[in-house]
């Protein structure tokens, strides 16, 4: 086992490094990042939401680039979750435990609804099938597989129709004997496979189920797109092009790979964001950040205390998934949220979204007020600068969106800072979640601001939540597709297990470093299938808690610690987490982890805003009221920008309200600061 062995990357690396493409498919614009001979270009096309790929297929063409290597961030596996149009997909699981994926943990997702709506399972009645066969929790076989029932079954399946067969036994991640069995008898008769030993091998039967179906339903539908991309990258030109995934834990894989762990990408657009602005912060010299992401859609946000932090329970439409997955928090708030009056006649905001089709008013097709048209009645956003240098924007459509909802506030004015009064107060909420609600206190930190509409929304938000100071990168439009850029190739390997470690720190702790030898080698041997072999790091971890608790937190470890040192690392954490640590309280361990990282692009991931010379206009913009505003380039700021001002550039806009200042940093970032 390679503990760490990271080397550079070789000429062949670098090479291909040199022809590099970071793609971001958004609900409203696909964002390019392009590497060629050390320098970056950035470029946004709207998106297509029937076909993604037809977007990066047309900005390639557009743009003339032909890369060797392209990094992707994909909503396939997240769209087609929500909207439910996966593969249709059957179950095999053990006698007595079909309705698993319906009885769940019979949580109740609205403790007050009178009429409670759930949706239903990925895999109807119909086709969830089970067989004899028992294995203990201390992996012995108490009933053997029935080999003959397995086949009848999947003969039924057969005649049903569906490819697509998801496998979960109970126990199986202690002792996998009979899920390997059914797995290579169903892949015998060209069944597409998820077996929950090799997507999930994990405790609690429930998550383990809802994450081995969902692979199951989405592989089929992820395959067919990603090859069908690679194909159309070859006919267009860029022959032997290479094709990676972004995962949702800020990683990268292979399209091969990703195909057929499709479930690992739910976050994959997410995750860039969140990976591009903590490089970015960190170059700055502001590792304590708090990242937000505003897109047309939603808004993404991420505590990051000096390091990425990590999740493996996530939740999508109801769906309990378990994968490694960037820690973020998330909200339907973006530049095409679509403001409306409730019931009760209170202003809402989001989470529909008018997406790309047919986007706000203000890019001239749509009829429903959103945050955009607020921007734009309010002058925040130029009619003089096309979003993303292709979309000019229409500004009496905008105000005749916002009319509709002005008559209680007296003008469109008015109704345009409320519209954005509620938005900022949705987007401060999430702020809080992810820091205060967890002990950290946001005047420690930077907020990164990024995305389309993130820069126009930062100092507000800045004031709403107490953080000090504001950073925007060089290229905030397209930090999300520059964070697939710099992604690292990773492949993750976790095995679950149950050691006991008491508090005079006797155990078996073997266990563990024998747990670790097997999953670091499954990691290594994923990673090499990709095509990195020289220049990996096996990076362990576990997942503990203490006696008597129901979940658990990951902690990062080494081979071969001692027992004594596995629990304060779990104490340390655990009082970093929820304030307290019990060291009188027996640790248990129940997952070990492996992650194989291969070092990807390193380098920055901003298009030069070298100075320019660039006379700065004046409008009359309204904030709290309406005052005479400088308008500048980004380019041309230089010496230190004091507000009101509003800062353009070809991927975004950025607001410098009254009060603030924007200083111009030696990377080319901008730090936004109060005056006082």
């Amino acid at each position: 086992m390679t503990v760490s062995n990271s080397a550079g990357v070789s000429e062949q690396q670098e090479r291909v490094h040199d022809l590099l493409l970071g793609v971001d498919v958004g609900g409203t614009f696909t964002d390019f990042v392009f590497l060629r001979e050390s320098e970056i270009s950035i470029a946004k096309r709207p998106s297509t939401p029937d076909d993604p790929g037809r977007a990066i297929i047309n900005g390639l063409g557009e743009f003339g680039w032909s890369p060797e290597e392209v990094v992707h961030g994909s909503t396939v596996a997240t769209n087609t979750l929500l909207t439910r149009t996966g593969a249709p997909t059957a179950l095999i699981t053990t006698k007595g435990f079909r309705d698993t994926l319906v009885i769940g943990r019979q949580a109740r997702p609205d403790l007050y609804a009178l009429h409670p709506q759930r949706h239903e399972p990925l895999v109807p009645q119909r086709l969830r099938f089970e067989v004899e066969e028992r294995i203990a929790a201390d992996g012995e076989v108490v009933t053997p597989l029935d080999v003959e029932q397995l086949d009848a079954v999947l003969n039924r399946i057969e005649r049903t129709g569906v490819r697509s067969v998801a496998i979960c036994f109970l126990f199986s991640f202690i002792n996998p004997a009979h899920e390997a069995v059914a797995a290579e008898r169903a892949r015998e008769r060209g069944f597409n496979v998820s077996a929950s030993y090799e997507i999930l091998p994990q405790h609690r039967e429930f998550e383990r189920m809802s994450t081995t179906t969902a692979n199951a339903y989405l592989a089929p539908v992820m395959a067919r797109y990603l090859d069908a991309l690679e194909l159309r990258l070859s006919d267009d030109g860029a022959d032997g092009v290479r094709l990676r995934i972004m995962q949702s834990n800020g990683g990268s894989l292979s399209a091969s790979s990703a195909g057929r762990n499709a479930v690992r990408t739910v976050l994959s657009g997410p995750a860039g964001g969140v990976a591009g602005a903590f490089a970015a912060a960190e170059a700055d010299g502001c590792p304590e950040a708090i990242t937000f992401d505003m897109g047309g859609t939603s808004a993404d946000v991420a505590l990051c205390p000096g390091r990425l932090l990590e999740r493996t329970d996530l939740v999508v439409d109801d769906m309990p998934i378990r994968t490694p997955a960037v820690d973020l928090h998330t909200v339907g708030a973006g530049g095409g949220s679509i403001a409306w009056f409730d019931p009760g006649g209170a202003l809402r905001v989001g989470p529909q979204s008018a997406g790309a089709d047919p986007g706000p008013a203000a890019y001239g097709r749509g009829t429903l007020p959103t945050v955009t048209d607020a921007h734009t009645v309010l002058g925040r956003l130029r009619p003089e600068q096309q979003l993303g240098g292709t979309v000019p924007l229409d500004v009496d459509r905008a105000r005749q969106a916002i009319a509709t909802i002005a008559g209680p506030f007296g003008s469109v004015e008015a109704a345009a800072l409320a519209v954005i009064d509620v938005v900022n107060a949705n987007m401060a909420r999430a702020l809080r979640v992810i820091s205060v609600e967890r002990g950290y206190d946001p005047a420690s930190f930077t907020l990164v601001a990024f995305g389309g509409a993130g820069p126009l929304h930062a100092c507000d938000l800045a004031d709403a939540v107490g953080i000090p100071q504001a950073l925007i990168p060089s290229a905030p439009g397209v930090l999300s597709a520059g964070g697939m850029l710099i992604s690292d190739i990773t492949r993750d390997a976790e095995q679950g297990l149950h050691l006991t470690v008491e508090p005079d720190a006797q155990g078996d702790i073997e266990a563990l470093d024998d747990a670790f030898a097997v999953v670091a080698e499954q990691a290594e041997a994923a990673i090499g299938e990709d095509g990195y072999v020289e220049g990996v790091a096996i990076e362990l971890a576990a997942d503990l808690r203490y006696r008597g608790q129901s979940h658990e937190l990951t902690v990062s470890l080494s081979e071969g610690q001692q027992a004594e040192a596995v629990r304060e690392a779990f104490h340390r954490a655990h009082e970093e987490r929820f304030g307290f640590a019990s060291p009188d309280v027996a640790v248990e361990v129940v997952t070990a982890r492996a992650k194989a990282r291969h070092v990807g692009y390193r380098g920055s991931v901003g298009a030069s805003q070298g100075a320019v010379a660039s006379e700065s206009a004046s409008a009359v913009v309204t904030w709290d009221q309406a005052r005479d505003t400088q308008i500048l380039e980004r380019g041309s700021v230089v010496e230190a920008v004091s507000g009101p001002a509003i800062i353009t550039q070809i991927d975004t806009t950025m607001t410098v309200p009254p009060g603030w200042v924007a200083e111009r940093l030696a990377s080319g970032s901008l730090l936004l600061r109060r005056e006082s």
